[in-house]
């Protein structure tokens, strides 16, 4: 039971960061680089924070837990939090080239394999024996049905007029775009590597409940995030010259943006804070808690092709293309509840 509970929290998480780029559609007079940054500092700084105060045990602080993991612990997690900024980065540009169907499927695909597999590497697991096994046999289920998703998308893009590419995903730039999301999922999995690094072994030496555990370490590596994101995103408002476009729209605009931005922001978040929350009940399952990374990245791509099809980027495709796209739904899906099975 306890299980079940933590697989729909982890789902529920991950439905809202699949979500969370619906909201951009609606930033108005602001080019990428802007709400980038805007929605970010929600994403990164504003609910990180809110969220880590929750692990915050009676008469302490968060400086105070944070300064108990020990300096060397928090360096290294908000270093891993830095470069995961490039693959957070590099994540938004792969949707802006392949959409989101495809930009996603592609970049949380290798996240999910590198993300579960190198912590187990780390901790001496053998991936051919034991719970290593069943890691491997799991990740190449997922990566097998995101391959599957993937291939959906090639045969999508070949029925599809330049016209029609464009009017579906706007930047439409197959071979950058899968250069991209390569990048973009290699430099993701160092997120769940800076969840390893140690912060929340120390947060439950300090008695903090587990159900928020992993809070502060989400907060350290969402830190390192934002520092990458943010020199980017403000080199690009230079370059660009588009920095006064923060300021320079109509007050009704503004709040416009920044409501959508915050709500972006909220809704990507959620995927982390679920997935704190629901690793807090598959404890007794020692499988399941090391594949927890690879199971939020499946929801994540199956939720995130619901999207694709609700905002038509499948529009017009063939009945073997939908049926291709189906089949490796189902492989996705199989994946998350395999490690349970055996």
């Amino acid at each position: 039971m306890n299980t079940f509970i933590g697989l729909i929290i982890i789902a529920a998480g991950s439905f809202g960061q699949s979500s969370s780029y619906v909201p951009i559609n609606r930033v108005k007079d602001w080019s990428w680089e802007n709400f980038w940054l805007t929605q970010g500092i929600f994403a990164w700084l504003i609910f990180p924070l809110l969220g880590a105060l929750l692990a915050i045990p009676e008469n302490n602080t968060l400086l105070g837990i944070i300064t108990f993991a020990g300096s060397e612990v928090v360096l290294k997690t908000i270093g891993y939090g830095v470069l995961w900024g490039i693959g957070g980065l590099t994540f938004g540009l792969s949707m802006r080239y392949l959409g989101v169907a495809l930009g996603q499927s592609l970049a949380l695909g290798t996240c999910s394999a590198f993300g579960v597999l190198i912590p187990a590497l780390l901790k001496g697991e053998s991936l051919f024996q034991g719970k290593g096994l069943i890691l491997l046999i799991g990740v190449s289920l997922a990566v097998a049905g995101i391959a599957i998703i993937g291939y959906a998308g090639s045969l999508r893009s070949k029925n599809m007029s330049d016209e029609e590419k464009r009017q579906a995903v706007k930047d439409y730039a197959l071979k950058k775009g899968l250069l991209i999301a390569i990048l973009a999922g290699v430099m993701s999995a160092c997120f769940n590597l800076g969840l390893e690094a140690g912060v929340k072994q120390k947060m439950v030496e300090l008695n903090v409940s587990s159900l928020y555990a992993g809070l502060p370490a989400t907060l350290l590596v969402t830190i390192g995030g934002f520092i990458t994101n943010a020199v980017y995103c403000i080199y690009q408002n230079v370059k660009n010259k588009t920095g006064k476009q923060y300021f320079y729209v109509p007050g009704k605009v503004l709040i416009n943006n920044l409501l959508f931005c915050a709500l972006a922001g909220m809704l990507w978040y959620s995927q982390f804070f679920g997935f704190s929350i629901g690793q807090s009940f598959l404890e007794d399952s020692a499988v399941m808690m090391a594949f927890s990374w690879g199971i939020l990245m499946a929801l994540n791509v199956t939720f995130s092709n619901v999207w694709g099809i609700l905002l038509k980027e499948w529009k017009g495709v063939s009945n073997t293309t939908i049926f291709v796209l189906i089949a490796g739904l189902t492989i996705l899906v199989f994946s998350v509840i395999f490690p349970k099975l055996v």
